[in-house]
């Protein structure tokens, strides 16, 4: 149903009257129901093959996919998340997790039981009537999250959503994704720059090359869910990370060459 396919993917920028090759003919899966991270370097086209997918961008060439159907601009069976905290200010909690449904014609009392069920898995209920500037960043993130699943999407794109977060606060928000994607299987596309983030919540991570982006390798992550923390002292989890690392090391080295 929400399987993102990536077919050969460029996208060419004109910046300052010169062209410039932000993606080079990509191609990627993420089947139905996974988690897959995307990784690599600052410049390597991340944030923009992710708004490719979301249709915020177009591909110069190439396509993107979701649920076999082809990308044309954004659409509902897309929720986006942002490293950035995106809740309208003037909104209560509950308000802003009810917009989306409001916006599609949902009736009241669907939505507030809709909202009253996803705040109250999340541990946000007692917060369902405050406003965003009353909550820490990591219960702002919480609820955009939130937000985006009560639309219920097919897939959710995340721009490194925890990445403005301190190291604890960016623990408990990783534990928090994983038992919500568990418990609603989703398809997730999530752009980090942290390999231990990529290895603890993907089943998938794709490993771009610097400008311009091309996918160096589909890292299959074969650990079992669900994952605690404990599991980032694993020689597993070291191996998974390690072989990411080099890869991007490598192919930052080829590029200077």
């Amino acid at each position: 149903m929400g399987a993102i396919q990536i077919d050969r993917v460029t996208k060419v920028y004109n910046a300052d009257r010169r062209d410039v090759l932000a993606l080079d003919d990509v191609s990627l899966t993420i089947p139905d129901g996974e988690f897959g991270c995307i990784v690599g370097g600052s410049g390597c086209g991340k944030s923009t093959l992710l708004n490719v997918i979301a249709g915020l961008e177009p591909p110069t060439e190439g396509a993107a996919l979701v649920g076999g159907r082809p990308v044309t601009g954004p659409g509902p069976d897309r929720g986006m998340v942002f490293q950035s905290y995106t809740l309208y200010p003037w909104l209560r909690v509950r308000e802003n997790v009810e917009f989306g449904p409001s916006l599609a014609g949902t009736p009241a009392k669907e939505r507030h039981g809709q909202s009253d069920e996803l705040l109250a898995q999340m541990g946000l209920s007692e917060f369902a009537d405050a406003y965003p500037s009353e909550l820490s960043g990591g219960m702002q993130q919480r609820v955009a999250i939130v937000r985006a699943i009560a639309n219920d999407p097919d897939v959710l794109l995340m721009d490194e959503p925890f990445g403005a977060l301190d190291a604890l606060t960016r623990s408990g928000a990783q534990r928090f994704l994983t038992n919500l994607w568990e418990q609603r299987r989703r398809t997730i596309a999530f752009v980090t720059h942290d390999i231990d983030e990529a290895v603890f919540l993907a089943d998938r991570v794709y490993v771009m090359s610097p400008r311009p982006g091309r996918l160096r390798k589909e890292v299959v992550i074969d650990l079992p869910r669900s994952r605690d923390p404990e599991v980032l002292t694993t020689p597993e989890f070291a191996d998974y990370k390690r072989e990411i690392l080099e890869l991007i090391h490598e192919t930052a080295a080829e590029t200077r060459a």
